[in-house]
């Protein structure tokens, strides 16, 4: 391992495109008000990624099986999206590198490279949801055939064509169009089909009898997969970055508490979303008996329990889903790049290599497995990533809380300890999914 600790000297932060570092510019003579205006974006565009299809997918499972009672899981998946995603607006603000640039800094070449493979498979499997999703919604939209959709996901690249040269805050309000239109497709559908809101609030207690066994662990561990995702870590420590600030203690503090708010309330607005898509399965699904592991058979489903209009709903806000994830998987995937490997390549022609890498196991897994298989698909993405989380909560945790890399933005003892905590929980979590698989085997 390298001198591990010793703060990298300033160089460009990647970005797609590498040129917003810094563009937005933000005084401290402003008053309150406009300053939270000018943070909230970087914790939208990550938000974006905890309501992605992959979530969809595990919650409308565990809601149709379970009812309410994995609710606690959503809520704890949140809160712990919510404290790792500070970590790494903490790391970007003080040291002005992302997560992947201090890798490669205070690591080992074997190390970086190690983490680097993980990330990009993250990525991937991120990016396979995107396509089962965009291409789930396109044919019920359509009526097209599902491989038929996967194709037609392979023009998203054009998007992020289209998107050349724009700025960032233009990103920024494309994507609160979509997460808007997701939110508001799920209030209508909620307030159809009348939860039991006392249900609701029991899932919402934690109970850890309700995983002990295989299935509900291995949809918990999705969920926890689903919602605290590995590349959003490294996304939000560049993109905070994006704004122009001074680069004393003062300056920093200021972005710190800002960029923290903008966070929580993003965060927040996606565990109310995460937690519709649950208990609307809950509600419409699991009270009448009814197992779903599969989307297009919960969209099917809908329409004759709440009406056409919910069915409709619930297809336009999968797509809007989709392609929001599109957005910010492209950027997390050359912030990646150029962090760990160093180098720089457009931007369409990351989109082009990811998207081609995922198109490819999609298309495989539909062949194999069939048109009703997305739902098993889905959720199985969102364990693979879970199963990367603890190499990129390591490194953040390790680097946030030591003294010389953050000085008096260390993280504080609680802090510090929290997120060790979660560290250990997700990976003994993982490590019990494998024991118990490995032991229904033998």
């Amino acid at each position: 391992m390298k001198r591990i600790f010793q703060l990298p000297t300033t160089a460009t932060a990647p970005f797609c495109p590498s040129e917003v570092q810094g563009t937005i510019p933000v005084s401290a003579r402003l008053p309150a008000w406009r300053k939270f205006l000018l943070f909230v974006g970087p914790g939208l565009l990550v938000s974006v990624g905890y309501m992605d299809p992959g979530n969809w997918a595990t919650d409308i499972e565990a809601g149709s099986k379970y009812g309410s009672s994995l609710l606690f899981v959503v809520l704890f998946s949140s809160l712990a999206a919510i404290v790792l995603q500070c970590l790494s607006v903490k790391l970007g603000v003080v040291t002005g590198k992302d997560l992947a640039q201090m890798c490669r800094a205070q690591y080992s070449r074997p190390v970086n490279y190690a983490l680097w493979i993980l990330a990009e498979l993250a990525i991937v499997a991120t990016d396979i949801a995107e396509v089962l999703g965009g291409a789930l919604a396109f044919h019920l939209l359509l009526g097209c055939s599902l491989s038929a959709g996967i194709g037609i996901t392979a023009l998203d690249t054009l998007i992020v064509l289209g998107l050349k040269g724009k700025g960032f805050r233009q990103v920024e309000a494309i994507v609160l169009g979509l997460v808007a239109t997701i939110g508001i497709c799920y209030l209508y559908e909620l307030m159809m089909v009348g939860p039991d809101w006392k249900t609701v609030a029991l899932g919402f207690i934690p109970d850890i009898r309700r995983i002990q066994n295989v299935e509900p662990l291995y949809l918990a561990i999705g969920i926890v997969g689903a919602t605290v995702m590995p590349h959003n870590l490294y996304l939000h420590s560049s993109i905070v970055q994006t704004r122009k600030i001074d680069s004393i203690h003062d300056g920093k503090r200021m972005a710190l508490k800002w960029a923290t708010l903008d966070t929580v309330i993003s965060l927040s607005l996606a565990f109310f979303i995460n937690a519709a898509i649950l208990i609307l399965s809950a509600s419409a699904f699991h009270r009448y008996g009814q197992t779903v592991t599969e989307i297009d058979t919960a969209y099917h489903l809908l329409e004759p329990l709440v009406g056409g209009m919910a069915s409709f709903l619930f297809a336009i806000a999968l797509l809007a889903s989709g392609q929001s994830s599109t957005f910010t998987g492209t950027i997390a995937g050359q912030i990646l790049f150029e962090g760990f490997m160093d180098i720089k390549i457009p931007c369409w022609q990351r989109r082009l290599i990811t998207r081609a890498l995922a198109l490819i196991p999609a298309w495989i897994g539909v062949l194999i497995l069939g048109e009703g298989s997305t739902g098993r698909l889905l959720v199985m993405t969102q364990v693979v990533l879970s199963l990367q989380l603890p190499f990129a909560i390591f490194p953040l945790v390790q680097f946030t809380s030591h003294k010389k890399l953050m000085g008096p933005f260390k993280n504080g003892f609680v802090l510090e300890w929290t997120s060790w905590v979660l560290f250990a929980l997700i990976s003994g979590a993982n490590l019990w999914l494998v024991v118990q698989f490995l032991f229904l085997t033998h």
